[in-house]
């Protein structure tokens, strides 16, 4: 039976997350406060790093205190987090920030998917992900219309509203419902926790889906969300007119509401596979041109393929788990991603110090090479 409250909170949580003010010039911000493309990668790297070693710890302890008391405690350091970035000025305020970022993130890892899959069913769980992704991407549109119209010219105040908007989630997170059965609700003996790791670890193939993912989503993010605003730049973009992309890349984003009927018509491998080609051409496409209508064009190319195919993946995640402790094996594979994660963000973000094309070519490359991969030993996971 479906339990449509923890589905509208859980919605609402998306919604208010998305609100970062600050997003269209997060690292322009960043820049101006002293850092460096390399400086900011190598936060962001040893963010995945502490990720990886909390995410299994964090999959233990919701399996056993419950997923509501998880998401409420994650949800919370998130908003501390965000504190510490309204507060921020030197290179070791903006490293704390990100390091209570990464508590918060390997806390909430698949928890937040698990309560919707368990609270929808596996037959509406990729239309509920890509609804609950299009929430997060309204929050995202509404507050870089904000930014461009109110607060293109105080980071400060964008940074402060964004705060407010993760606690107000944090809130929520209070009135939701725990979905697991309470016989369940305790950790599970840590024999059984390393049988669980031992079969995760012998699904080769699978793992390999999870690689090419991982590596996939670094290439679009460091892109998309770090090294365009430096792409407009030199095509001559004002603040005011980032702004105004990122309020048309949100609402690109917001195609993750269509994920199902669009995977199901084209179908799903090669819905996967497209992204995958598409994002590394578009990645190609920005070395050769400095114009910014095609430059734009380019990102929501690849934002639009992303959210596309993101719904399909969550299932795809969920569907893989075959043990009550869902929040443990789906932390499992979420160590390999944010490995992976981890070292490919800090040469992507090397070779951006070096040459911005440079890295433009590299994120390109991984991609090609990860459609290869998934067209050749992956495909039986998208039936």
């Amino acid at each position: 039976m479906k339990n449509q409250r923890n589905i509208r909170i859980l919605y609402a949580v998306s919604f208010l997350q998305g609100m970062v003010f600050y997003a269209p010039v997060a690292s322009l911000y960043r820049q101006a406060r002293g850092l460096t493309l390399g400086q900011i990668a190598l936060i962001e790297s040893i963010s995945f790093l502490l990720s990886l070693v909390m995410e299994l710890p964090w999959g233990i302890i919701a399996d056993r205190i419950g997923y509501k008391k998880t998401m409420l405690a994650g949800c919370g350091v998130y908003a501390l987090s965000k504190f510490i970035f309204w507060w921020a000025d030197s290179f070791m305020d903006f490293f704390w920030e990100r390091m209570l970022l990464s508590i918060s993130v390997a806390a909430l890892s698949g928890v937040d998917e698990s309560i919707l899959y368990l609270s929808c069913g596996d037959g509406d769980s990729q239309k509920v992900f890509g609804r609950s992704g299009a929430w997060g991407t309204a929050g995202l549109l509404l507050s870089a219309g904000v930014f461009s119209l109110f607060m293109a010219d105080d980071c400060a105040l964008a940074a402060l509203a964004t705060l407010a908007a993760y606690a107000l989630a944090a809130a929520l997170t209070a009135f939701l419902t725990e979905v697991r059965p309470p016989e369940r609700e305790r950790r599970a003996p840590v024999r059984a926790f390393f049988r669980l790791l031992g079969a995760t670890l012998r699904q080769g193939r699978f793992l390999l889906l999870v690689v090419c993912w991982a590596l996939y989503g670094v290439a679009l993010s460091t892109v998309c969300t770090w090294l365009s605003q430096n792409q407009y730049l030199r095509c001559g973009m004002s603040s005011r007119a980032m702004g105004l992309v990122y309020i048309a890349v949100s609402a690109v984003s917001m195609a993750g509401a269509f994920s199902q009927r669009f995977t199901d018509k084209l179908g799903r491998s090669r819905s996967v596979l497209g992204a995958f080609l598409l994002t590394g051409a578009a990645c190609a496409a920005l070395t050769l041109t400095r114009s910014a209508v095609l430059s734009v064009g380019c990102i929501l190319l690849m934002e639009g393929a992303y959210a596309l195919v993101s719904p399909l993946m969550n299932q795809v995640w969920n569907r893989q788990v075959n043990t009550a402790d869902r929040a443990t094996e789906l932390s499992i594979y979420a160590v390999l991603d944010e490995a992976v994660a981890a070292g490919s963000t800090l040469i992507l973000g090397r070779a951006a110090d070096i040459s911005l094309d440079g890295a433009f070519w590299l994120g390109g490359a991984v991609c090609i090479l990860c459609a290869l991969a998934a067209a050749i030993f992956c495909r039986r996971y998208f039936r």
